[in-house]
């Protein structure tokens, strides 16, 4: 894998109920944005997008990860 990287996947999904039929679905998906850089413009990128939550930042092998939850 070549860094800067973004690496997503589908974690959660949510259905709602009206009358006993499902009228909305909500998938979370968890985006990882992987960088050599610490002042990375990327997270801030991926931060500014609709339904977006930030989870967390913890550097492996002198590589900072920034978690976020996407609700598309």
């Amino acid at each position: 894998m070549s860094y800067p990287a973004i690496v997503y996947n589908r974690n959660y999904a949510s259905n709602h109920f009206a009358d006993n039929l499902p009228y909305k679905n909500v998938v979370r998906w968890q985006v990882t944005v992987i960088d050599r850089d610490p002042d990375s413009l990327i997270p801030g990128k991926v931060a500014s997008l609709p339904m977006t939550t930030y989870v967390r930042h913890f550097t492996l092998d002198n590589l900072n990860h920034d978690i976020y939850y996407v609700y598309y």
